[in-house]
């Protein structure tokens, strides 16, 4: 298979899952969070093993998309 291909692919995936990633974190104040639910709290959102780790798998895709982007990029220089 094509490089571009793939890479364009795993750039596609790794935007929808971290669309998905950011809308699940908790509101931090006010704003446009509290459109989306953001203000009401609930008994699930307390869990801070929950939320490191959705941290985490925010910054692992971030990564995956930032490095996507890069590889694109070098591959469309050349």
């Amino acid at each position: 298979m094509n490089a571009e291909l793939i890479l364009t692919v795993l750039l596609l995936l790794a935007s929808g899952l971290m669309i998905l990633l950011v809308l699940l974190h908790k509101g931090r104040g006010g704003g446009m969070s509290d459109m989306f639910g953001g203000g009401v709290s609930s008994s699930l959102g307390g869990s801070s093993v929950a939320e490191r780790n959705l941290d985490r798998f925010t910054i692992g895709t971030g990564v995956i998309w930032f490095a996507c982007v890069i590889a694109l990029g070098l591959l469309k220089a050349y």
